[in-house]
């Protein structure tokens, strides 16, 4: 069979709706300003650290540096969602001849990029736990309980996102 002699409109409507990736552009841009709040948070945290760490006590400066981690690893998800998800779902960044090209971006895709967000918010949740655990006298027991329940489920959710992935992965290689 012919076939049909393709529409105008039609294809005017796919270009349309291809070219509509880049939409998400000012998106990434935008986390990229955050980036910079977090930043200028670090920047603060560390300079209020430095200057008072004489006066604080154990508990009070492993709080502060678990702040810090805190922000180095919102500040890595921020980069896995801005580079991956540019790389993913709008445009190739190009970079396989850069010395500084990040290993993951070689093989990431939609299902690759949800994972690792998970196992970074479950680095972020733990930090936080933690961050808790440590101040536990200033905290009651049902916000601790209640803390505890959103890290297992960050912690399932991951799992149930990596198998999943896992599953859709082993049926794309047999096909």
């Amino acid at each position: 069979m012919n076939e049909p002699v393709s529409n105008p409109v039609r294809k005017m409507l796919g270009n349309v709706i291809f070219f509509s990736r880049w939409l998400q552009a000012p998106l990434y841009v935008g986390l990229i300003a955050a980036q910079g709040v977090y930043v200028y948070q670090f920047m603060v945290e560390l300079w209020h650290l430095v200057t008072t760490a004489s006066k604080l006590t154990e508990n009070e400066l492993m709080l502060i540096v678990l702040g810090l981690i805190d922000v180095v690893m919102i500040a890595n998800l921020l980069i896995m969602v801005i580079v991956g998800g540019y790389e993913t779902f709008v445009s190739r960044l190009n970079l396989q001849s850069h010395p500084d090209e990040p290993e993951w971006l070689s093989h990431v895709n939609a299902g690759v990029l949800k994972v690792k967000l998970a196992t970074a918010l479950i680095g972020i949740s733990s930090i936080h736990l933690l961050q808790t655990f440590i101040n536990a006298e200033n905290k009651t027991m049902p916000v601790i309980g209640a803390q505890v329940v959103i890290h297992l489920t960050f912690v399932l959710s991951a799992f149930m996102m990596a198998w999943t992935d896992k599953i859709s992965s082993a049926g794309r290689s047999t096909h």
